[in-house]
């Protein structure tokens, strides 16, 4: 069975978000809760404050796969915030909590190996 996504952040109408819930429908993953970018807006304030609890974060851009692990090597706000933040200046989505792991973007090896 595979993992549950604690929370998601998908904006509707976004070509990344309706591939990334093609591979949630298939793969039978559970969402706990949804918030649409659309309706709601995280700025680098509000992302920042979704890394409570988080220990690490892949972002997937295209075949580029970013990881960087907060509580063993923590990266600057930064650097950080060039992961999560896309051109428009909010949370770039999709972005899904996988337990202690955020997945920015989507990339179905990653979501494979995370979710899978």
């Amino acid at each position: 069975m595979s993992k549950k996504i604690d929370w998601l952040y998908h904006r509707k109408g976004c070509i990344t978000c309706k591939r990334a819930e093609e591979y949630r429908t298939t793969a039978g993953t559970p969402v706990t809760e949804v918030v649409s970018a659309n309706k709601t807006k995280y700025g680098p304030t509000e992302a920042l404050a979704l890394l409570v609890g988080i220990e690490k974060i892949v972002a997937a851009k295209g075949k580029k796969i970013d990881t960087l692990e907060l509580k063993k090597n923590p990266p600057d706000d930064a650097t950080i915030l060039a992961l999560l933040i896309g051109p428009t200046g909010n949370l770039r989505a999709p972005t899904a909590r996988v337990g202690k792991t955020l997945l920015v973007g989507f990339n179905e090896d990653v979501y494979e190996q995370y979710l899978g």
